[in-house]
């Protein structure tokens, strides 16, 4: 058997035991990893030093080592995430639907783990400490396969956090870090059925749709986020400028940064001066079409002429592609064209636009005068979230607890047979 395969053997058998640990147990263990994290930081960031220096001597972009880095303020953030964990509500054992039928049978919807989460994903190893910790409350066995550039960083951080939950009387493979570091065992982990209950992938384009692809596994997808902001005609035109400018620019390297936007012609001549002047402030770079070019030419703004690779794509940087539409329904045919189903937005003041904006839009989350940095289980109330799935089984949107459990049913007779 493979080490991917003996590691995968060993999260099943840990989930029998996670799968009936009280909510005291599992937050038992969630504060011992934060207690550990902090014990520790001085080895988790030695340990961490060996990834940046691996990826400053590779050339790798600044934004991603920055991603990678740790230091003792992100480690006292990552161990305060954790606690926030055992303050939100275990979902385990939820009761969804309870009745009983007229012939005496009662039925009982019973939320329960998934059972053993796989989780793909890139460079950064705050995301190590996250899904473990999510899963454990959750009752799910986190398998974790970070990219080889946090190795190091990884292997420390998982080390301790499997310490931690062995001394307060769990299984330590609970938390386990997926051997070896090629594509192939990749490929293993994402094709063991019946030992993998469901993969989340979580970075890049590309890593999420080679999951998809090649997984025979069920998979959660997540994270392409190619959103726009539709500015109406009704729209208050400060309220606008101002979303607009956070949803692209208040950080720009995650999946709910708007990439486009769209403004409706009748208000074009007087809001597209002020676009681009606030756009221009935030050291965002327009890619437009001939109105956006028109405005700024006015301004001594440099605009890059758009093309539909642009509206294809999710930058993960300061640039924006911007045009003006004719109507509410060009640019709803717009969204339907380019989007990827993470969040769209509308600013309005037209009750009648927003509804048909809110009810022709496909999308995981429409935002109504709001930016679409929004998108997030923190800013929804969830308290944490593991992704933000852009599919519509088995979870859409941001995914909290209650979204890495499934549901079994209960019924409970006296007797009862069937004729």
């Amino acid at each position: 058997m493979s080490d991917v395969l003996a590691a995968c053997e060993r999260a099943r058998a840990a989930s029998h035991a996670l799968s009936i640990a009280t909510k005291a147990e599992k937050d038992r263990a969630l504060a011992a990893i934060a207690d550990a994290i902090e014990a520790h930081g001085e080895s988790l960031i030695a340990a961490n030093a060996k990834d940046v220096a691996a990826a400053v001597a590779a050339g790798t972009d600044a934004s991603i080592i920055d991603r990678l880095t740790l230091d003792a303020p992100r480690l006292q953030t990552i161990a305060a995430a954790v606690r926030d964990v055992i303050a939100i509500a275990d979902p385990v054992g939820e009761r969804i639907r309870e009745y009983t039928l007229p012939n005496g049978l009662h039925i009982e919807q019973i939320r329960v783990p998934m059972g053993v989460v796989a989780m793909i994903y890139e460079a950064r190893p705050n995301v190590t400490v996250d899904a473990a910790s999510l899963c454990l409350k959750s009752g799910n066995v986190a398998l974790l396969r970070g990219s080889a550039s946090a190795v190091h960083s990884n292997t420390a951080i998982a080390d301790i956090m499997r310490d931690a939950v062995r001394a307060t009387g769990l299984p330590s493979d609970i938390i386990q870090l997926v051997p070896g570091t090629s594509h192939a065992d990749v490929q293993e982990l994402i094709t063991a059925r019946g030992l993998v209950d469901v993969v989340i992938p979580r970075g890049g384009a590309g890593l999420i749709e080679s999951v998809v692809m090649n997984s025979t596994v069920p998979v959660i997808e997540t994270g392409i986020g190619n959103c726009h902001v539709y500015v109406d005609a009704s729209a208050d035109l400060e309220k606008a400028a101002a979303i607009v400018v956070n949803s692209k620019a208040q950080r720009y390297t995650v999946c709910n940064t708007a990439e486009s936007v769209l403004v409706h012609r009748d208000i074009a001549d007087v809001f597209l001066p002020i676009l681009v002047q606030a756009l221009a402030a935030a050291h965002v770079t327009i890619h437009g079409d001939a109105d956006f070019h028109a405005a700024a030419a006015a301004l001594d703004v440099s605009v890059v002429p758009v093309t539909d690779t642009d509206w294809a794509t999710e930058y993960y940087s300061l640039d924006i592609a911007a045009g003006v539409v004719e109507s509410i329904d060009d640019a709803i045919a717009h969204i339907r064209r380019w989007s990827t189903g993470h969040t769209e937005a509308i600013v309005a003041t037209d009750a009648g636009a927003i509804a048909t904006f809110t009810a022709a839009i496909d999308a995981a989350a429409v935002m109504v005068n709001a930016s679409t940095r929004f998108t997030d289980g923190g800013e929804f109330g969830f308290g944490a979230e593991i992704g933000i799935s852009t599919q519509k089984l088995h979870a859409r949107g941001p995914m909290g607890l209650p979204e890495l459990t499934s549901y079994k049913y209960v019924v409970t007779g006296d007797g009862h047979t069937r004729g």
